[in-house]
């Protein structure tokens, strides 16, 4: 994705959150501009979903705030779209009803709610399947379907978080190149969260690397490398050094 440094479209200022006795949060501080990837890197269980549902104003953090596009939505939900590992796409809905249905939601129409969401199924790789029902898709499909009803609930600004961990290693990989190049043709912004490194350097423009709890930014990693990415890249000079940075940053 091309940066466009201009204009923040998410700034989450010096957040804190505790459940109880244990503190999650540590004053964190993270921020998204248009058409920017960002990733959220850190081990399993230490904060990244929970930073994520404090940005989708599903819990509100004990300090800080959420500000998108200049205005401040701490603990209000609604306002950026949010896709979990699961695809949780609803088995007795067709394809295109599972896409739509943010568009309903919202109080559209059904029949203009297909239309609008119809248009996109071949950017997404899924024309021909709008009338198939979920368990008639591979697994990769099923995330493209999931993928494009996250894009319809919110286009503007999408939290990921690790959507392709439940998929095997080859079709991970063929999903990281995909997302890629549908990006390139979408108006968005991504906020990704995974414990996957390789993930993370691939397709990422900036690294945000968490500490174990209480989590905290260790430190922010431009990844620098020019878009298109190929799969080939993996195996690069560049791409390992970057990841042997962040090995050392995470120990």
């Amino acid at each position: 994705m091309n940066t466009c440094q201009s204009r923040a479209k998410l700034k989450v200022n010096n957040i804190e959150k505790s459940f109880g006795d244990i503190k999650v949060i540590k004053n964190v501080s993270i921020s998204l501009v248009e058409n920017e990837f960002v990733s959220l890197l850190g081990l399993s269980g230490s904060g990244k979903s929970t930073i994520f549902n404090i940005v989708a104003g599903l819990l509100k953090p004990d300090s800080g705030h959420v500000i998108i596009d200049d205005e401040d939505y701490t603990g209000k939900t609604g306002r950026v779209s949010y896709m979990y590992q699961k695809d949780l796409l609803m088995p007795w809905k067709k394809v295109i009803d599972n896409v739509c249905l943010p568009l309903v939601i919202k109080g559209e129409k059904k029949k203009d709610a297909r239309d609008k969401a119809s248009s996109f199924f071949k950017l997404f790789g899924l024309e021909g399947f709008e009338y198939k029902y979920p368990f008639q898709l591979s697994g990769g499909m099923r995330q493209r379907a999931a993928l494009l009803r996250t894009y319809m609930f919110s286009r503007d600004i999408m939290l990921l978080d690790e959507p392709f961990g439940a998929l095997d290693a080859i079709t991970r990989a063929k999903m990281h190149v995909w997302l890629q190049d549908i990006l390139r043709g979408l108006d968005t912004s991504v906020l990704f969260i995974t414990h996957d490194i390789e993930e993370a350097v691939f397709l990422s423009d900036r690294i945000y690397i968490l500490s174990d709890k209480p989590a905290l930014i260790k430190e922010e990693i431009k990844v620098g490398l020019e878009r298109p990415r190929k799969k080939e890249i993996i195996t690069s000079d560049i791409f390992n050094s970057i990841k042997a940075h962040i090995y050392g940053s995470l120990e």
